[in-house]
């Protein structure tokens, strides 16, 4: 039996019985490194990217921990520094729990209404996963009670300390009990990381797997530009590769803003996203792109964490960011799961510095050529395969994925393979269809009914 499997860990039955039924055959490097001291009660600083399977590692401890039966008591936190990377979290955390009865994960992030999250914690909760502001707000309004916590996470810590979260999370640690497990992990180690290990960790056990990418898997690509022309050689960039599904990496909100306007306009598939949109913005942006209705996400790096795109064709650095390990981390999002990637960087020549440092860190040499070696296509952009519909009724009212496809392969209207996939939020629901049958659905929803219930289907 091969050392990195599941079963080799002082696991219960039944919790590698749902391992194994969710497809969690063999561990992961960080899994494999960190999962026997976290299995300890050992504290924890994790180094690994997005995408590496560190929150399968940290649920798979804190839900060991959990004691049997219903908790009366908070007993996990984990912090994230956005909501997009919170709900993912949590998501996955209650696939995990699927063993186990009456496990009750909650998300609590801002930029949603805090009286329905007050009702959930009223009904008990044995997880929170949130972002340090609201979490900070409940704990001002005695509505969150953390002092039985057991296990507290930071995830993505590089990204809460880049985001002006230190105060927050310092003041969240000061109400857990002073004997807890903290575990830490970031996808890169700025010097904030470690007075942060030191502040809150005691003699953690260090963690690091190799965040560098196989050459094979992403190609990457570096066209010497200027300033003015960078808009007119992305459009140039793009319309050569013409990739399927693509995230264009900014440095600035306004910049996300006004580029993601400039490819609208010139006829592409393109939604920004950025901390300066609207919750309902950014999570319908985030709908669109993961489920094949939107082509061209355009991102700057703290709003594309949290993104749970498996499949990314290509990545592009329309700025060049300063520090070489979040180049790596941008770039490791796609070339994954065996498939190949495309990295294309736009540089300017006061960018030169930037790429001298990514080089000396990656141990690799990229050729840089004129932009005016970007091949012409005169093609116009091609069409998403996926339109989106979006319907006022999500997990609030009791509304589940296969209700919806029951509702629209009824009376066989369509067929299953024409409906792709279903996200349901809490008042809302995002359904991704076929272009070709998205009228058919629509005019469906809308003169039929999902559960029994009349709904209000729209284009998202």
């Amino acid at each position: 039996m091969s050392e990195n499997c599941f079963s080799g860990l002082p696991l219960s039955a039944s919790m590698l019985s749902n391992l194994k039924s969710l497809g969690y055959e063999q561990m992961t490097p960080i899994q494999a490194k960190s999962l026997p001291s976290l299995l300890e009660g050992k504290d924890l600083i994790g180094k690994a990217r997005t995408g590496s399977g560190k929150t399968a590692a940290f649920g798979i401890s804190l839900l060991h921990k959990l004691p049997p039966g219903r908790s009366y008591g908070v007993r996990a936190l984990v912090l994230c520094p956005t909501r997009e990377l919170a709900t993912q979290v949590a998501k996955e955390l209650r696939r995990l729990a699927r063993f186990r009865d009456n496990t009750k994960i909650i998300s609590i992030c801002g930029g949603q209404p805090i009286g329905p999250q007050i009702g959930s914690l009223e009904h008990g909760a044995d997880v929170v996963v949130g972002t340090p502001g609201r979490i900070q707000d409940h704990l001002r309004k005695r509505t969150l009670d953390i002092n039985q916590v057991d296990t507290v996470v930071l995830d993505e810590a590089d990204r809460m300390l880049e985001m002006g979260f230190k105060e927050e999370v310092s003041n969240i640690l000061s109400h857990t009990p002073e004997k807890r497990q903290t575990l830490l992990f970031s996808a890169t180690y700025p010097e904030g990381i470690q007075k942060l290990s030191s502040d809150f960790q005691q003699k953690p056990v260090q963690v690091e797997v190799e965040s560098l990418h196989d050459s094979s898997a992403i190609e990457q690509v570096c066209y010497q530009t200027h300033k003015e022309h960078k808009e007119e050689h992305l459009l140039r960039v793009l319309s050569y590769h013409r990739p399927a599904s693509c995230v264009v990496f900014c440095s600035t909100r306004q910049q996300c803003q006004d580029l993601s306007q400039a490819l609208y306009h010139a006829g592409h598939s393109a939604r920004p996203l950025h901390g300066e949109l609207d919750q309902k913005d950014r999570d319908r942006a985030l709908a669109l792109f993961s489920n094949g209705s939107t082509r061209i996400l355009v991102a700057t790096d703290v709003a594309a964490r949290g993104l749970d795109v498996d499949d990314l064709a290509a990545v592009v650095n329309y700025d060049l960011p300063k520090d070489p390990q979040v180049y790596v981390h941008r770039i490791g999002r796609t070339g994954r799961a065996g498939k190949n990637g495309i990295a294309i960087n736009l540089m300017t020549d006061k960018e030169q510095y930037k790429l001298d440092a990514i080089e000396e860190y990656q141990q690799q040499k990229l050729e840089v050529s004129p932009a005016s070696a970007i091949p012409k296509n005169q093609a116009e952009p091609e069409k998403p395969e996926m339109m989106t519909i979006c319907i006022a009724s999500g997990r609030r009212n009791k509304i589940r994925p296969g209700d919806i496809l029951g509702a629209l392969t009824r009376d066989s209207a369509l067929a299953g393979s024409d409906i792709g996939k279903i996200e349901i939020h809490d008042f809302l629901s995002y359904i991704a269809v076929r272009r070709e049958h998205f009228k058919k659905a629509l005019e469906h929803l809308n003169n039929g009914s999902v559960k029994g219930k009349k709904v209000k289907a729209r284009r998202a």
